[in-house]
Formats: C-alpha cells, structure tokens, sequence
C-alpha cells in the first residue's frame, strides 16, 4: 500500500502545485466577493469544477438566478462528459465508481489517461488516491486563499498560466508515450479550427465532438497502428 500511496503522491506533484494556486487565486477570489474561507471549502468539496468555480464567484456577487447557473455549469463543464467515456469500464469495477465519476477533472484526466503502474501497485487504488490527493491539492489551495485574503493584500496577476503551463507538460509528456500520434494531431487541428470559428469561449465542445468523431471514423487504423508499434 505504501508503494501505492507513493506512487500516486509522485505522480499528482506537477498537478500539486498548479491547484494550489489556481486555488488560492479562486479562494481570493470569493474572500473579495464577501464569502468566508468556509465557502471556498464547500465549493471546492461538492462543486469540486475548476473554471466553473471562478464563474461562480461572479454569478454570487450578481444575483444570478440558480438555473443560470446550473445552465452555464452544465455548458461549461459538458466536456467531462467526453472524459469519462474512456474510463466506464475500469470505473465500474472500483468501489469508489461514485467518487471517480466525480472527480475526474481535467488534469486527473490527462493523469489517468498516461498512467502506467510499476510491478507492485495497485492499479485501481492508485488511480482513486491520484483523484483524491488532486481534490486534497484543489481545497487546501481555496481555503488558504479565503483565509489568508482576509489579513494579506495579494496580486495574483498572470497566475492563471500555471494551468497553461501544466497541460503543455503533460500534453509533451504524452506524446512522448504515445504509440500513435494521430488522436493528439486530430484533437490540435479540431481546436484551432473550433476557435477560430466559434471563438475561445465556445470552441470547447465542438472541438471535443470533433475529435471523437475523427477518432470513432479511424479506429481501425488507430489499432493496427498500435499492433505494429
């Protein structure tokens, strides 16, 4: 079990440390708003959604109505839905399928898809303490930037690129493991042509739609691609 824990922890460093201060930013955030460090932990516990939790600041502060809210939150989060399809399976098997459905950010994710356990760890409970410690990483950050918003002036300006900076690591990381280099290069293309039409606020989900149907369309090649590698 150590190994395991070992592991995971190992694995969710670079993702550690962008959560911690995109969590700050986001506890910061609601402390200026008017919301104690209690909120930041509720919201980062049961919303527990990144980006929608910055949206989520200003629809408090502005009286937005709460199907707006569950609206935008379901528009802005909808490609979670894509996530999860690669992993029903290996869900269904866990005990803990509730919380892995969950949790599976966009980070955990990218964790998940590149996982490659050593001899002697547990595959299942490795990936369940790679959500957990992400989630763990995600409300110490808010609750620390609620907290300390409250007794120390902060400028938090460019913070927002930890994130950037950590998908490019991640997304280099993969494509160094990857067999076949065709999804990434599909997915790359449907980005750039979905923002360039529907611009960078909406480009998310039929980018997503896209590169599913590219990849649905290909996966014979995909296979055999992976057979000769």
């Amino acid at each position: 079990m150590k190994e395991t824990v070992r592991f995971a922890f190992l694995k969710t460093i670079p993702v550690m440390l962008g959560y911690l201060f995109l969590g700050l930013a986001f506890g910061l955030l609601l402390q200026e708003a008017g919301y104690s460090f209690w909120w930041a932990l509720l919201a980062s516990t049961i919303v527990y959604a990144g980006s929608i939790q910055f949206v989520l600041v200003s629809f408090l502060g502005g009286g937005t109505s709460l199907p707006a809210v569950a609206v935008m939150t379901l528009l802005i989060n909808s490609r979670h839905a894509f996530y999860g399809l690669s992993f029903v399976e290996k869900f269904r098997k866990m005990k803990t399928y509730p919380y892995m459905v969950f949790s599976l950010t966009d980070e955990t994710y990218s964790l998940l898809c590149s996982l490659k356990t050593p001899a002697g760890v547990d595959e299942k409970k490795a990936m369940f303490l790679i959500s957990l410690f992400d989630q763990i990483y995600w409300i110490a950050g808010s609750v620390a930037g609620a907290a300390l918003g409250q007794v120390l002036p902060f400028d938090m300006t460019g913070i927002d690129f930890a994130m950037t900076a950590l998908f490019v690591t991640i997304f280099v990381d993969q494509w160094r493991e990857a067999k076949s280099h065709l999804p990434a290069v599909a997915g790359l293309i449907s980005a750039v042509v979905c923002l360039l039409i529907f611009g960078g606020n909406n480009f998310i989900l039929p980018s997503l739609i896209i590169t599913v149907g590219v990849l649905m369309g290909l996966r014979g090649r995909l296979e055999q691609e992976v057979k000769e590698a």
